[in-house]
């Protein structure tokens, strides 16, 4: 099992947003969270990652066997755990050129390995940036600085295909993204999907799951995993709504 999250509680400032969420992933499997605002979904992301502030009151987070809630951010992601952000940062005078080159230098160094030539770092970023579809323009300029929303994500999917990781979390990654560049994306995605890695994604939206097949469907309320099942769930919340979940978790 490559994650095994086991009674999760979490707070910011004081408030309890997960309250005793269970969810496991194994390598070589997508996994979609749906659920309305406010129910936890980006919090759990934010707590696998270490994000500051996100407090894990009780409960475990368990990461290629290994209980990681004191680990900081920086040994997540060394250790293969992905985020593509909501809301992509800009980073105004850094190139993309030398922020990947340094991230991925980075990981190698915590590997022990020696850093990765300037041969075969171009090499590598043009296989990528064709697997995105993603112009050089866009590598040339400064991280994220000036792009459209769509260029944005398009930008974390491309970071995420020249790292590699064993765990991605893309949290609504499909938001603000027309339709051309939702294919784009989801194309990324599939093709880098492989037996040694998983996927955690997360949406409100049933038509990001037309291009990323999902394994498995949960959906989110109060806090916790309170439905889970197969790609058919999607279309039924689609169908029916969120005031379908409120009413059977509510009443």
């Amino acid at each position: 099992m490559l994650l095994n999250i086991k009674n999760l509680h979490v707070s910011i400032d004081g408030k309890e947003i997960l309250k005793g969420l269970n969810f496991s992933v194994n390598k070589g499997e997508i996994h979609a969270i749906m659920g309305p605002n406010g129910t936890g979904k980006s919090t759990l992301a934010a707590a696998i990652t270490g994000r500051e502030g996100y407090e894990i009151t009780k409960g475990e987070i368990i990461y290629k066997g290994q209980i990681i809630n004191d680990w900081s951010p920086d040994k997540r992601a060394n250790e293969g755990v992905f985020l593509s952000f909501q809301y992509p940062i800009e980073i105004p005078g850094v190139s993309m050129t030398n922020f990947m080159r340094t991230a991925l230098n980075a990981s190698r160094d915590y590997r022990k390995l020696p850093p990765v030539s300037a041969k075969d770092f171009l090499k590598k970023m043009e296989e990528k940036k064709k697997l995105v579809q993603i112009q050089s323009k866009l590598t040339n300029r400064s991280v994220n600085e000036g792009f459209s929303g769509g260029e944005k994500k398009k930008n974390e999917i491309f970071q995420m295909a020249m790292l590699e990781p064993e765990l991605a979390i893309l949290d609504e990654t499909d938001s603000g993204l027309d339709i051309d560049a939702l294919r784009i994306v989801a194309g990324g995605v599939n093709q880098l999907k492989s037996d040694e890695n998983a996927f955690i994604v997360i949406t409100h939206y049933q038509r990001l799951l037309d291009y990323i097949i999902p394994d498995f469907v949960h959906v989110m309320y109060d806090g916790r995993i309170v439905k889970s099942g197969g790609k058919k769930l999607a279309m039924e919340l689609e169908e029916k709504g969120y005031e379908w979940i409120k009413e059977q978790f509510d009443a």
